[in-house]
C-alpha cells in the first residue's frame, strides 16, 4: 500500500466534495465537519460521479443519478436503488496535505 498526496485541506470544501484521480482511480473526497473522508467516485448502481452528488445529513452522499445514498465514512449503501457498497480509502492529513492510501 502507498500514500499519495491528492489535495490540500483547503481544496476540499466544507460539507462538499472534491474529485481527484489517483493512478487512474477516480476518488471523491469529502470534508464532513472537518474530517476528510474518501470513497471511490463511481456509484455502484448507476455509474454516476459521486462528486456531483449532494451530502445529506452530514454523513451520506446522494448519487446524482437515482438518489441512492452511501455512508461517507464506511461506504455502506444505505438507500435504494444502491445495494452494493462503494469502496472507501484511508485518509491522513499531514500539515496541509491530504493523503489517500491506495494499492501500489
Amino acid at each position: 500500500m502507498k500514500w499519495t498526496r491528492v489535495a490540500a485541506v483547503a481544496d476540499v470544501p466544507e460539507d462538499g466534495t472534491l474529485f481527484v484521480r489517483v493512478d487512474g482511480t477516480p476518488i471523491c473526497l469529502y470534508n464532513v465537519e472537518g474530517e476528510i473522508c474518501a470513497t471511490h467516485d463511481t456509484c455502484t448502481h448507476g455509474q454516476a460521479s459521486l462528486a456531483e452528488g449532494f451530502i445529506v445529513d452530514g454523513k451520506h452522499i446522494e448519487c446524482p443519478l437515482h438518489q441512492g445514498l452511501f455512508d461517507i465514512r464506511t461506504g455502506r449503501a444505505v438507500s435504494a436503488p444502491c445495494v452494493v457498497d462503494v469502496a472507501v480509502y484511508r485518509v491522513k492529513v499531514e500539515g496541509d496535505d491530504v493523503l489517500v492510501e491506495t494499492a501500489e
